[in-house]
């Protein structure tokens, strides 16, 4: 089974069980976590769900996007329009659920990963943790209500993260918000056994979990990177244009700035045509809820469908590997607005 489920001592414990590809996600996937949440919400045998994935190396690593590049040649969109549409509600079932919902984020945590776990009331992280939002390495765009969430960060390392794709860890998600708790991975076992030995109430179910996570987890985190270059992501990622963002990097690379010329480097290497979409998609999420968020990535997900960058970047990190896409357009400047404006349009057949 791709997904297991069972009710143990009130406790919802649903696990992907797909670690052969790191726990990504398809429709199958998507379809049975939404089915068992549904169903346990209902359930007043179940207090709270414990969300977490099979093996040491990853909770999730995103949506099986090599599916979408078999498919290009065949009825691509009508299965993105599927998949997307129940990705997406599974996500802002999450965000909305009733009861609260325990994910663990061990190893990696990516793309529709962070879709899966940011909405989650208590989120645990530990030394294992990879946490990104990677889809601009694939020409594509954050998706899964990114628009809403990356807007929630401290200062502009929503944009940040989104633009460059950055890889943190668990200090960092901490630091930002994106995770609660920090444990060893070796004490995940034992933090199972006290869930189920616990004698748990829904009247106090939030005070209690929070209290048996905070006295099992440990404060000796390293220093958030994130928080050390907070000056340098606000400095150069307040601005609404990418050609300002790359100027603005671009003036301390030449002066010698380690930091700077590395990101620079990073954003250069992107695809020009994800780069605009994206920083426009968290413009334009600034001012929207989650569900006007993820109704407006579903259009924009479709429309990247006849993208040829995505197809490239797909190419080049899951199918060839070889890590060299070659974007079109390669420049910035070729890129008009109206070219940018046609991934907001509303999606019709």
């Amino acid at each position: 089974m791709v997904v297991t489920s069972e009710i143990k001592n009130g406790i919802g414990w649903l696990k992907i069980n797909r670690p052969e590809v790191l726990n990504a996600i398809n429709t199958e996937v998507v379809e049975l976590l939404t089915n068992a949440l549904e169903k346990w919400e209902k359930d007043s045998n179940v207090v709270f769900v414990c969300l977490y994935g099979e093996g040491q190396k990853g909770f999730c690593a995103g949506g099986d996007m090599r599916k979408f590049y078999d498919l290009e040649s065949e009825d691509v969109v009508a299965y993105a329009e599927d998949f997307f549409s129940t990705e997406y509600r599974l996500d802002a079932l999450i965000h909305n659920y009733s009861k609260p919902i325990l994910a663990y984020m061990n190893g990696i945590v990516m793309g529709g990963g962070v879709g899966l776990s940011v909405g989650a009331s208590h989120r645990i992280v530990t030394e294992k943790t990879k946490w990104a939002m990677p889809e601009m390495n694939i020409g594509f765009f954050p998706d899964v209500g990114a628009s809403f969430f990356l807007n929630q960060l401290p200062g502009y390392v929503g944009r940040y993260l989104a633009l460059t794709a950055k890889v943190i860890k668990a200090n960092d998600a901490i630091y930002i918000g994106t995770a609660d708790y920090y444990i060893k991975s070796s004490e995940w076992e034992t933090i199972q056994k006290k869930l189920l030995t616990k004698d748990w109430s829904a009247a106090s179910i939030l005070k209690d979990l929070s209290e048996l996570l905070t006295a099992t987890g440990t404060s000796s985190l390293d220093v958030s990177e994130l928080k050390v270059h907070k000056e340098d992501i606000n400095h150069h990622f307040q601005h609404d244009t990418i050609e300002e963002i790359v100027a603005s990097l671009r003036s301390k690379s030449i002066n010698g700035d380690d930091w700077a010329t590395q990101e620079l480097n990073n954003i250069l290497s992107k695809s020009p045509t994800s780069l605009k979409v994206t920083l426009q998609q968290l413009i334009n999420g600034k001012n929207k809820s989650l569900n006007e968020c993820l109704e407006m990535e579903k259009d924009m997900a479709i429309h990247f469908m006849d993208t040829d960058d995505f197809y490239e970047g797909v190419r080049a990190v899951l199918v060839d590997k070889d890590g060299s896409p070659k974007w079109v357009p390669s420049k910035l400047e070729a890129l008009t607005d109206s070219d940018i404006e046609q991934y907001f349009f509303k999606f019709d057949n």
